[in-house]
Order: structure tokens, then sequence, then C-alpha cells
């Protein structure tokens, strides 16, 4: 990796790193079930469970969110994407929460210039590892692919890469080695939270992408690491969770607000470091 400025000299070894092809393959529509949260002629809100991808792509052409979606809507519009009809927006395979999806086109131009425009409001919910200082605050910072590792993104403080993003956050409970925390985005950028909050030293917990995935806080004692390990087991996955979305109607112009329960691991998950701050009376 070299400056942008860099004047490439003889002999010089250029390495190219290239993106896999992409195959075109015809969307499979599929009978999965769907926790859907709301539905009328122009969208759909789901409540995505974590472990689904939401479209499909290398690696995933079935079983994905936009496969069930296919078998439940007919004729989803897409706007060049064959492989993401309806969608406007995403979250990772093992977040879960709300998402929409668009039915119809004009739907879909209006959702998806909101999501463009940040003109809705859209709240998560996570806990990260430590004790975050602030009760609330703003986390900034370009988040960009990792020069070296594709498949992770990064924080580029000095803005000479990535995309500009903004996160807000608001502390819920403390629970000593761990924090709970609302965040809202300003900005969308992929793995937005996780990025931001490895970013400034609170991993989101077991997010196996972004260090989260080890003993971060706590105590050298063989009863604490069994009872993180028995935590990691309980919700194996980021806890990350789309707590709601807000946003104009395309068609009807009515302010639609939609909630989801936290995720069952994710509730359990709460309730076990609650328990263990409460009688280590932390």
């Amino acid at each position: 990796i070299v400056k942008a400025n860099y004047k490439v000299k003889a002999e010089d070894v250029v390495t190219v790193v290239l993106d896999y092809p992409k195959e075109k393959n015809e969307l499979l529509p599929q009978d999965i079930p769907l926790n859907i949260v709301y539905e009328d002629k122009d969208l759909l809100v789901v409540n995505k469970e974590a472990g689904m991808v939401v479209h499909p792509g290398y690696g995933n052409y079935d079983g994905t969110l936009v496969n069930a979606v296919a078998f439940h809507v007919s004729n989803l519009p897409n706007m060049g994407e064959e492989d993401r009809p309806g969608l406007v927006h995403r979250i990772d395979k093992n977040t879960s929460g709300i998402l929409v999806i668009a039915k119809t086109e004009r739907a879909m131009i209006d959702l998806a210039k909101k999501f463009a425009d940040r003109d809705l409001n859209r709240k998560y919910i996570a806990l990260v590892w430590g004790n975050v200082k602030e009760n609330e605050g703003t986390i900034t910072g370009h988040i960009g692919r990792n020069l070296k590792n594709r498949k992770v993104m990064d924080v580029f403080s000095d803005g000479e890469h990535g995309k500009h993003a903004v996160s807000h956050y608001k502390v819920l409970e403390r629970f000593g080695y761990t924090t709970l925390i609302e965040c809202t985005l300003e900005t969308g950028r992929t793995h937005q939270i996780r990025v931001h909050f490895k970013h400034i030293g609170h991993p989101v917990f077991n997010d196996d992408e972004y260090g989260g995935d080890a003993i971060l806080k706590g105590t050298t004692f063989t009863k604490y690491k069994q009872f993180v390990q028995n935590c990691f087991k309980i919700c194996s996955r980021q806890a990350l969770h789309a707590k709601s979305l807000g946003f104009t109607h395309p068609t009807t112009k009515k302010e639609m607000f939609f909630d989801s329960e936290l995720a069952e691991d994710m509730q359990q998950l709460i309730e076990k470091w609650r328990n263990y701050a409460t009688h280590q009376q932390l």
C-alpha cells in the first residue's frame, strides 16, 4: 500500500486486488418463513432473525431474506440490481431486527431517496465491551474497506479513505465490564456501529470480525472466564439489534414507526450481565 501520489518506477511490482466476478443467477423464490411486522400494497416491514443473509451474493445464492420475500411478493421492483429486488437498505447477516422492503417501483424510489437524504429515524441496541465513559456522545470518522483485508471495514480519521460516517449513542444501562447502548445512525455505512465502537475501544460483544469475541474487560478469575464463555454461547453472534425504524409513508404520507422486541438471545444475554453486575455490585 502506497500513497496516491507515488510515482511508479521501473521494476516496481504492482499488485491489483479485484473483486470476485459477479455471477448472474436467477433469483429463486423460496418458501421461507418471514416475521412480518407490517404490510400494505407499497411496502413490507419484517423483523429479520440473526443468521439470515439479506440478499444473494458470492457464496450465498439462496436461503436469503430476498429469496423469502420473492416467494411472498411477486414482481418485486429492482433498480438494476437483479439480486436485490425491493431492497433500499440492509442489515448484517448476524444482526437481527427491523428492515423495510419496497413492493412497488414508486415506493422503492421514494424510500431509497429517504435513506440517501437521511430523512428517517433508525435506532439500534447493542451490548458493547467496557464501561463507556460518557452517558451520550457522537462518533465520527470516515469508514472504508480495510486496506489489507477487504472483507472488513476500518475508520480513517484523516478522511483520506472511505466515506463520512456519524453515529450518535446513548447509554441505557451499565454492567461494569459491558455497556448497553442505543445508537442512532446519521449515515448508513457498512458495519458502521461495529466499526465505530471498535474504533473508540468498545467493540460489540461477541463480534468476531471486530475483536469483540475475546474477553476484553473484567477479572482473571476462572469463574469470570466461564461466565463470559457462557455469555458467548447464549448469544453466539454480535450483540446488535435493529430496534426501530421511522419514516414517512411513500404514498399516504403518514408518519410510520416500527419497533421490535430484542431477539431472544440478546434478551437472555443482557439479563445474564444484569444479574452478574447486581450480584458483584459493579
